[in-house]
């Protein structure tokens, strides 16, 4: 039983999935061997036991410590924000979407030209008004950024900062 920081925890994923990696490329180039009529055989060093072992044992640790990344993050409350970390992700994501809309909102002129080709078949022009109030957009969407900022300041501190068991036994 070993204790982690998230960030760690992810960093150690991060080395298995690398091992884990090595391990399928080797498979790939190795679970077959092409031999021409008369060659000696020359029989690449490969066992599939051993990978297909080896792949096992590393799904095995990852699939552990992304478990208890999952009830580290489910049960954890964010200090400042009263939300566990599970929570700020999802909240993070809909914060992001909405501030990605009052973005193209905040850009738009109050009056725009819809057609700026004028043809002889139409001698008008048309405009496209905005229907909404572009500096309460631009107040939004500056309340959001800094929520988001806020959230994530939190999370990067407790996953610096906040340990949690993994036992790979």
């Amino acid at each position: 039983m070993k204790y982690f920081t998230s960030a760690a925890a992810n960093k150690w994923i991060k080395s298995l999935e690398d091992e884990k990696s090595f391990y399928i490329s080797l498979e790939d180039t190795a679970n077959v061997y092409i031999l021409a009529e008369g060659e000696e055989i020359e029989k690449p060093d490969y066992d599939y036991e051993q990978v297909n072992g080896e792949i096992a044992k590393l799904d095995y640790k990852v699939r552990k410590i992304r478990h208890a990344i999952n009830i580290f993050n489910a049960t954890t409350v964010l200090e400042g924000l009263n939300i566990t970390i599970d929570e700020a992700l999802v909240m993070m994501a809909q914060l992001n979407n909405r501030k990605n809309k009052l973005d193209c909102m905040r850009r738009r002129l109050p009056k725009e030209r819809v057609n700026p080709m004028v043809s002889r078949a139409k001698s008008y022009v048309e405009y496209e008004y905005a229907n909404y109030d572009i500096n309460k957009v631009k107040v939004d969407y500056q309340q959001i950024s800094e929520e988001i900022t806020k959230i994530q300041l939190a999370l990067d501190m407790c996953n610096q900062t906040k340990t949690f068991e993994i036992n790979i036994e």
